[in-house]
């Protein structure tokens, strides 16, 4: 635990939080700057900057919880959809350096400012695919 991370305060009791769940691995709370009603966090008790960085055996535990969380926050907020997001990093949007992942109820499609992709360079999509397999 880091008592620079605002997260680790929180998991600590440090600094409140209006929690929704808790155990031995995660504790989930409602974003304090929420970008719909219902949007909420979950993250890990121990100190791990980003997903790289998380143990396997954890990652494995968030997906679950994070379907759990969305599916009582659907019904608890009234949304029809939702988005589970990770940033990591900076560039990425990461603004606090401690795993988490946002479960954001949806109601409405415009909710987020999410841009849309456009066509690739179908040339290309070899050479990226070949690039990226390289490196598994």
């Amino acid at each position: 635990m880091s008592t620079s991370c605002i997260f680790c305060e929180i998991a600590n009791g440090r600094i409140p939080s209006i929690r929704i769940y808790e155990d031995a691995d995660f504790i989930s709370f409602l974003d304090i700057n929420p970008l719909t009603t219902g949007h909420l966090l979950v993250i890990t008790r121990e100190h791990y900057p980003a997903t790289l960085d998380v143990p396997d055996g954890l990652l494995a535990k968030a997906l679950p919880l994070a379907k759990r969380l969305a599916r009582a926050a659907l019904t608890g907020v009234g949304a029809e959809g939702f988005n589970v997001l990770i940033n990591n990093g900076a560039v990425a949007g990461q603004a606090v350096d401690h795993w988490h992942l946002h479960v954001i109820p949806r109601k409405e499609r415009s909710e987020l400012p999410l841009k849309e992709g456009g066509p690739a360079d179908l040339t290309k999509l070899p050479f990226t695919a070949a690039d990226i397999r390289n490196n598994m």
